[in-house]
C-alpha cells in the first residue's frame, strides 16, 4: 500500500486558457524532492501529476481512488511565484470532490503564507507550515492520532484551528532533501515553453527542471518565494552532489533544462562550479536559469554559456527608475540595464526580460516608460505580468492591512486567467493594469525589428510559431 501519493493538481486550463497549449508543463520538483526524502526513510512513495498527464477533476478522483493512499500530500510549492496560489484552484476543486474521503495535507508555498487560512478554507485535515519533511515523518510515525507532537502542523482539534510548534529549516540540502525521484515522474509529459525551445530548433520534448538551490536574499515588495523558509535565505546542494541530477537529467536523453532556482547566478562559488562540473562532462544542455540585472558579470558569461546556459531571465520589472528601486530591494539602481544586456547577447547567450504592470507608483505613463524600454532593448522574448498581491509577499500584508480587496478565487492570482486579480495602485485600477498588460504584450511581440531579429537567429518556424501565439486572445473579466 502506498503511505504517501504526492499530487500536483491540473489548473493549466483555467489558469492560462487557450494559451495553455503554449505554456510549459514542469516537473512538480518539490513532489519528486519530499517523494525522495520519505523514500530513503523507508516509505512507500509515489506521485500523481494530474496537470502533465492532463486529468479532470473527476480523473484524478478516480485515480486516487484506485491508489488508496493511507495520506495524500497536495503539493502547491511551484517554480515560480503566482504557481502556488494558483495551482489551489486545482487543489480546491479536488478536495470538494473528496470530502474528506482520505486522509490529506496541503505543503507548499501557499499553505505556508496562508496555514490557518487554508485550513478554514478547505477540505483538508492537515496544512504544513514550511517544507513538509519533518511534519510528514512525524504524521506518519504519528498513525494520525496525537498529532500535536508533529513539527510544523495546523490541524483542528474539534471546531478549534490548532498549530503544534516550528522547527529550524533544513541546512543540509544533501541530507534533508538528497535528489529527486525522477523515476516517480511521467517525465515523456513535461515540455518546455515555446521562447526557450527556440535555442533547442523549437523542440520543446522532452523538458527537466530542478532546483540548485533554495531561497533568496533578496527581498522584492511582490515575491512571496520565502513564505516556507520563514526568512530571506540561501541555500545549495552542494555542486558535486547536485551534478549527480544533472546526470540523471542526461542519462534520459533529455537536453530541454529549466534551472528554477530563484537566483542561479548569485553566488560563483556555486554556479561557476556547477558549469565547470557540466562542461568536464561534455553536455550539449539547452538551459534556462534567473538572475538579476546586478548580479550578472561580464566574466561570468563564458563559462555560462559553455555549460549550455542559452537563455537568463533578468528581472528588469520597470523601466521607471524610482518605481524599480523602490520595488525591487538591492543596489539595482546602480546598473545600466541596456549595458548589461547588450553584454550578454554578445555573449551568445538569450535573454528573456521579465516586466511588471502595476507597480507601487506606477501610472499609464510609468508603464509606458516601462514598455518603451523592452522595445528598446529588444530581447528575444519578454514577460509582461500584472502586479499579483502574492500571500507571503510584502505586498500581500500591505494590503491587508489597507484592506485591498484580494482575488476572490485561487484562479485570480494567475496572470493570464479570466478572472486575473492583479493589485490596483493609488494611481491604476485593475481593468487599466490588465487592458495595458495584454495590449503591451501585442504592442511588443508584433514588430518588425522583433520578427526580423527572431527569423535571424532561429529561423522563420520561430516566426510563425509567434504569429500562432499572436492571433491568441485570452478572455478577461475587464470592462471596457
Amino acid at each position: 500500500m502506498i503511505d504517501i501519493l504526492f499530487v500536483n493538481t491540473n489548473s493549466l486550463d483555467r489558469t492560462f486558457q487557450s494559451l495553455s497549449k503554449y505554456a510549459a508543463k514542469e516537473p512538480p520538483i518539490w513532489s519528486a524532492l519530499l517523494a525522495q526524502s520519505l523514500r530513503v526513510k523507508g516509505y512507500n512513495v509515489d506521485i500523481l501529476d494530474c496537470e502533465a498527464l492532463e486529468l479532470t477533476t473527476k480523473q484524478s478522483y478516480d485515480t486516487i481512488k484506485q491508489i488508496n493512499p493511507k495520506l495524500i500530500c497536495f503539493v502547491q510549492f511551484g517554480q515560480h511565484p503566482s504557481a502556488s496560489a494558483q495551482s489551489m484552484q486545482g487543489t480546491h476543486e479536488l478536495l470538494e470532490m473528496m470530502d474528506y474521503e482520505f486522509k490529506t495535507i496541503l505543503i507548499g508555498l501557499y499553505p505556508s503564507a496562508l496555514p490557518k487560512k487554508t485550513l478554514e478554507d478547505e477540505k483538508c485535515d492537515f496544512v504544513c507550515e514550511g517544507e513538509g519533511v519533518d511534519t510528514l515523518i512525524g504524521l506518519m510515525e504519528s498513525g494520525f492520532k496525537n498529532v500535536s507532537k508533529v513539527p510544523r502542523l495546523w490541524y483542528r482539534d474539534l471546531n478549534e484551528v490548532k498549530f503544534t510548534f516550528m522547527t529550524p529549516i533544513i541546512e543540509n540540502l544533501q541530507v534533508g532533501l538528497p535528489g529527486m525521484s525522477w523515476d516517480l515522474l511521467p517525465m515523456d509529459e513535461y515540455r518546455n515553453t515555446i521562447h526557450f525551445s527556440m535555442t533547442n530548433n523549437n523542440d520543446r520534448k522532452p523538458f527537466a527542471s530542478l532546483y540548485t538551490s533554495l531561497g533568496c536574499p533578496y527581498k522584492c515588495d511582490f515575491c512571496c518565494i520565502n513564505a516556507p523558509f520563514g526568512k530571506s535565505v540561501f541555500r545549495y546542494w552542494e555542486p558535486k552532489f547536485i551534478i549527480k541530477e544533472f546526470d540523471k537529467i542526461a542519462s534520459m536523453g533529455i537536453r530541454n533544462i529549466k534551472i528554477a532556482d530563484e537566483m542561479f547566478v548569485l553566488n560563483k562559488n556555486h554556479f561557476l562550479k556547477i558549469c565547470d562540473l557540466i562542461i568536464e562532462r561534455g553536455y550539449d544542455f539547452n538551459i534556462w536559469a534567473y538572475a538579476r540585472v546586478d548580479t550578472v558579470k561580464e566574466q561570468y558569461l563564458e563559462k555560462l554559456k559553455m555549460a549550455g546556459v542559452n537563455w537568463l531571465a533578468l528581472g528588469i520589472e520597470s523601466g521607471n527608475r524610482k518605481i524599480r528601486v523602490d520595488s525591487v530591494k538591492g543596489k539595482f539602481e546602480e546598473i545600466d540595464v541596456v549595458d548589461i544586456v547588450n553584454k550578454i547577447e554578445s555573449s551568445g547567450i538569450e535573454v528573456i526580460g521579465n516586466y511588471m504592470f502595476g507597480m507601487s507608483g506606477d501610472t499609464i505613463d510609468t508603464m509606458k516608460e516601462t514598455l518603451d524600454l523592452s522595445i528598446e532593448l529588444n530581447t528575444s522574448a519578454a514577460n509582461f505580468n500584472p502586479t499579483m498581491i502574492f500571500p507571503g509577499s510584502p505586498l500581500f500584508k500591505q494590503a491587508v492591512m489597507n484592506g485591498v480587496a484580494l482575488p476572490p478565487t485561487y484562479s485570480g492570482y494567475s496572470y493570464y486567467s479570466k478572472d486575473s486579480f492583479p493589485n490596483p495602485t493609488e494611481n491604476l485600477d485593475r481593468n487599466q493594469i490588465l487592458k495595458f498588460r495584454d495590449e503591451a504584450f501585442n504592442k511588443y511581440y508584433d514588430r518588425k525589428d522583433w520578427f526580423r531579429k527572431i527569423k535571424n537567429k532561429f529561423g522563420i518556424e520561430s516566426v510563425n510559431i509567434y504569429k500562432k501565439v499572436l492571433k491568441t486572445r485570452i478572455e478577461r473579466n475587464v470592462k471596457s
